[in-house]
């Protein structure tokens, strides 16, 4: 197929390798964080590990919305549909993320609650339309590649006058979550920056990591070629002592992003002064809700306010390393559980619910074995 058979060519990823080898110095270690979810399963689909000499290591970041969402989250949508009887929409990843009293949204629909899996934001409006003497609510979750179709489903609700249709907005920011990281301490060399976020909001965010924190950021499509090929660019400036913004997915990201989405994103959407995030507790402005100003005021269709559901923090399972795993401080072959109890049949922790979570990855592709 092309656009992709080139990017997964296993001759051109062993050139890539020997180049890295060559490169990679001996004396040190180089300390690699590859942000997005995407990258993960990337990285343990094609076993990008085994080409990569030992003192190069892969350290795996946050960049999974299902992941980083606390449990008290969730436990607002279990609450909406159970208590207040609205119809709950949400993406099938987000299903099965264990919540609080061994619930999960999976769970509380065989309890009767109305929850519906789509694929879209449009899926949410058109039950919104069948259902008119019904609440609806859309889960919306994501980073910024998923808030645009958001921002659109809240701005066609208020022109056809949908009354039964609100969002429960969980739309979170990749550039706040990396400031996070940073400031918590993590030893990382340079970072692999995410495809489809920045193909929103283009690579100029990402500026201030090298000015203010001396980290190289490489943007990476998600075939295996891009992330070797960011691997080898971010050696050779940690060789050379640089920190620079590079982009190897020149083929979808520019410097600017998508400027049409991004307007788009902020007339309907201003930032949260904080939000909790799964791993790295409350970080400000990290997270969006709908625009309240005179000139734009989307608040009527925010589901927290309509239906008075205040989040409520709630502890994870102790025995699950899902934040330490989201901040970059274990493996997930390091955490008790894994594998073991924590299974994708049963999952204990959210990063073995999502198929970009770095457990589900680690577990489907078998990496976890080389520990053994």
């Amino acid at each position: 197929m092309k656009f992709i058979d080139e990017y997964r060519d296993g001759d051109l990823a062993q050139g890539i390798a020997a180049a890295i080898r060559q490169e990679a110095r001996p004396g040190r270690e180089y300390r690699l964080m590859e942000f997005c979810g995407g990258h993960t399963h990337a990285i343990s689909r094609y076993g990008l590990t085994d080409l990569l000499p030992p003192n190069v290591r892969m350290i795996h970041g946050p960049g999974c919305p299902v992941c980083v969402l606390p449990i008290g989250r969730i436990d607002q949508a279990i609450r909406l549909a159970r208590e207040h009887d609205a119809i709950v929409c949400t993406y099938a990843d987000c299903l099965r993320v264990p919540a609080s009293d061994h619930l999960s949204l999976l769970k509380a629909k065989a309890l009767g609650g109305k929850i519906r899996m789509v694929y879209s934001t449009a899926d949410a409006l058109r039950i919104a339309r069948e259902n008119p003497d019904r609440q609806v609510v859309f889960l919306a979750i994501g980073f910024e590649t998923t808030t645009p179709p958001t921002a659109v489903a809240v701005k066609l609700a208020r022109a056809e006058g949908l009354k039964n249709f609100s969002i429960l907005c969980n739309h979170v920011l990749t550039p706040a979550a990396m400031h996070a990281i940073l400031a918590g301490g993590v030893a990382i060399d340079g970072f692999v920056g995410p495809a489809h976020v920045s193909t929103v909001i283009g690579s100029k965010p990402y500026e201030v990591f090298a000015s203010d924190y001396k980290k190289p950021v490489v943007i990476a499509g998600f075939e295996p070629l891009d992330v070797m090929q960011a691997i080898l660019m971010l050696v050779r400036q940690v060789n050379d002592g640089r920190a620079e913004i590079e982009n190897e997915f020149t083929r979808a990201v520019t410097r600017e992003g998508n400027l049409k989405a991004q307007v788009l994103v902020n007339e309907v959407f201003e930032f949260r002064d904080s939000f909790e995030w799964r791993g790295l507790g409350s970080v400000p402005h990290s997270a969006l809700q709908l625009r309240r100003a005179t000139m734009a005021d989307f608040s009527e269709f925010d589901a927290e306010a309509r239906f008075g559901v205040e989040y409520m923090p709630v502890a994870d399972n102790k025995a699950c390393e899902c934040a330490a795993i989201l901040r970059g401080q274990k493996r997930p072959e390091e955490c008790a559980i894994f594998g073991t109890v924590c299974t994708p049949e049963n999952p204990i922790g959210s990063c073995m619910v999502s198929s970009e979570g770095a457990c589900a990855a680690h577990y489907t592709y078998g990496r976890f074995r080389s520990a053994n």
